[in-house]
C-alpha cells in the first residue's frame, strides 16, 4: 500500500502520538491531506504535530509522549461532526478488542495502536485490514508496514519497533 500522506515522519523522539493524530485526521478529512503534502507540507505537518502535542498534553509531561486519552481527544476533533468520538481500549478485557480494532480499520476508520515491550512506548496507526493483515503507518520512519493479526494477538509484532499492543484508540459506537 502506498502511504496516503507521502511518508511523513514524526518531528522528534516524543511526537509519535501527535504524528499519528495528524495523519488520522488527514485520513478522516480529505481536505486536510492536501495541506500536508504540498511544497510547504512538511513545515505544516511539523507545526500541526507541535500544536496537537501541546493541546492534548495540558497536564501530562510532553517528554513522555501522548496518553491514550489525549490521542482519542485529538482524533475526535475530526469526527464529532459525524456523531462519532474516539475512545481508547486495552487489548485485554471483555470482548475481542483486537477484532474490534480490526473491524473499525476495515470499515475505513483509522485506528491508533500503542505498542511497547514491558512499557508502552510508541504509537502507530492502523490504516487498513485485509484478510487478517493490518496495514500500519509507522511515524518514526513514515513507512507503511504490514503486520499479521496473529502477531498482534500473540504480542509478537515485528516491523513497528515493539512487539506488544498496549492500547487501541478507535471510534466509539455511532449515535443511536
Amino acid at each position: 500500500m502506498t502511504n496516503p500522506v507521502h511518508a511523513l515522519t514524526q518531528r522528534d523522539g516524543t511526537s509519535c502520538g501527535a504524528a499519528v493524530a495528524v495523519v488520522a485526521g488527514a485520513l478522516l478529512d480529505a481536505g486536510h491531506i492536501g495541506a500536508l503534502t504540498g511544497p510547504a507540507g512538511r513545515a505544516r505537518f511539523d507545526a500541526e504535530q507541535a500544536r496537537v502535542h501541546a493541546s492534548a498534553n495540558r497536564v501530562w509531561p510532553r517528554a513522555l509522549g501522548m496518553t491514550p486519552a489525549g490521542l482519542a481527544r485529538a482524533i475526535s476533533t475530526h469526527v464529532t461532526a459525524r456523531g462519532r468520538r474516539y475512545r481508547y481500549r486495552t487489548p485485554w478485557g471483555w470482548g475481542d478488542r483486537v477484532g474490534e480494532a480490526m473491524a473499525q480499520a476495515a470499515a475505513g476508520w483509522p485506528v491508533a495502536m500503542l505498542v511497547g515491550r514491558v512499557l508502552p512506548r510508541h504509537w502507530v496507526l492502523i490504516v487498513g485490514v485485509d484478510e487478517g493483515v493490518l496495514t500500519c503507518y509507522e511515524p518514526s520512519s513514515g513507512a507503511v508496514r504490514e503486520v499479521s493479526e496473529d502477531a498482534v494477538r500473540r504480542a509478537r509484532i515485528s516491523g513497528l519497533g515493539y512487539p506488544r499492543p498496549f492500547a487501541f484508540v478507535l471510534p466509539g459506537p455511532p449515535p443511536a
